[in-house]
């Protein structure tokens, strides 16, 4: 099993109860550079950071993964960085670690945009890209950016077939719903072919369809406190349902999982052990049944209790030196 790190450009991950939140740190005690070059050494898979372009007073929207209470996951004044940027800053100070978005929102920005930003990363960096991609949920942040929430699956496919058409073809033509487009050429090419890995975040029966069609990966959440490993297993079926429709040979589709992780063995005696977290061999057999699911990768966004960029890396060290050489022999149940 591939493991990556849920980068802390956002702040600092804290559970509670059955939500999650998410701490705000200043962008400077961020150390999002220092943070991506310690992953590397430390053997992590990858580095994903997350999307949000503003955030909302109220956030009254409920994220079903995280923060299924309705109670606000972004402290307010939260600093959200720019995950294009802060991953193009990741991989120039790295050298073989992959980069990667979890998830960009894909209505936020125009879709020749991001495909010529991911292709000029991924060509300075050796082609070490990978793109995470989601429709969004934070109603509000459409609002404000003008957008329409109701439209944001079927532009977000549209995203998907621009991104695909840019890195691939010479001379670009494009007559969508939301975006058209002709005559017109994007250089550079990505130097990973035939391009960098799409993967779609998404928590639903739809949401792996599409997945199918349009990407190279599926990728759930599991962020809650008490998050099941099977929890996604209807998706499996509309998955292998899809890809028979349209004729899909998914032995190269690969199944991710983004979660919660905190590495101790102080929980008082009798209390429910949250998922990822307690000793390392409890880890080790979440991971496990991770992989049972089919999943192959798992990022991990780290609770530090401490709310610090200093504590985040004491729980990587550690993670990566009692769990990571297991995690890295665990093999997923192939999807098909």
């Amino acid at each position: 099993m591939d493991i990556g790190l849920g980068m802390n450009s956002h702040g600092i991950i804290q559970r509670e109860d059955e939500d999650v939140f998410v701490r705000t740190t200043p962008s400077e005690e961020m150390r999002v550079i220092e943070v991506a070059r310690r992953a590397e050494e430390l053997g992590f898979h990858s580095v994903w950071f997350p999307d949000h372009i503003v955030m909302d007073r109220a956030q009254e929207a409920v994220h079903l993964a995280a923060n299924a209470s309705g109670r606000k996951a972004y402290a307010d004044g939260c600093v959200l960085l720019c995950p294009l940027i802060a991953m193009a800053m990741a991989a120039a100070a790295t050298s073989t670690i992959e980069v990667a978005t979890s998830v960009l929102i894909a209505p936020y920005r125009h879709p020749l945009s991001v495909a010529h930003q991911v292709a000029t990363i991924d060509a300075l960096s050796g082609g070490r890209t990978i793109l995470g991609i989601g429709p969004g949920w934070l109603e509000n942040e459409f609002t404000a950016l003008g957008l329409s929430f109701a439209d944001r699956g079927r532009q977000t496919e549209e995203c998907l077939e621009v991104y695909k058409l840019a890195w691939t073809e010479p001379w670009l033509e494009f007559h969508g719903e939301f975006y058209e487009f002709e005559n017109v050429s994007m250089e550079p090419k990505p130097a990973r072919k035939p391009h960098p890995p799409l993967v779609y975040g998404g928590l639903t029966a739809r949401g792996a369809r599409r997945a199918v069609r349009h990407c190279d990966g599926f990728y759930p959440t599991f962020l809650d406190t008490y998050a099941e490993p099977d929890r996604y297993a209807f998706t499996r079926e509309a998955m292998l349902d899809e890809a028979e429709q349209i004729g899909r040979d998914l032995s190269d589709f690969k199944l991710y999982a983004f979660g919660t992780a905190q590495l101790n063995d102080t929980r008082p005696a009798g209390e429910q052990r949250p998922t990822l977290s307690g000793r390392a061999e409890e880890i080790v057999g979440d991971l496990e049944a991770l992989a049972a699911n089919g999943y192959a990768h798992t990022t991990l966004h780290f609770d530090v209790g401490s709310g610090t960029t200093a504590g985040l890396l004491a729980q990587i060290e550690q993670f990566a030196e009692e769990v990571l050489p297991a995690a890295r022999e665990i093999e997923a149940v192939p999807l098909a």
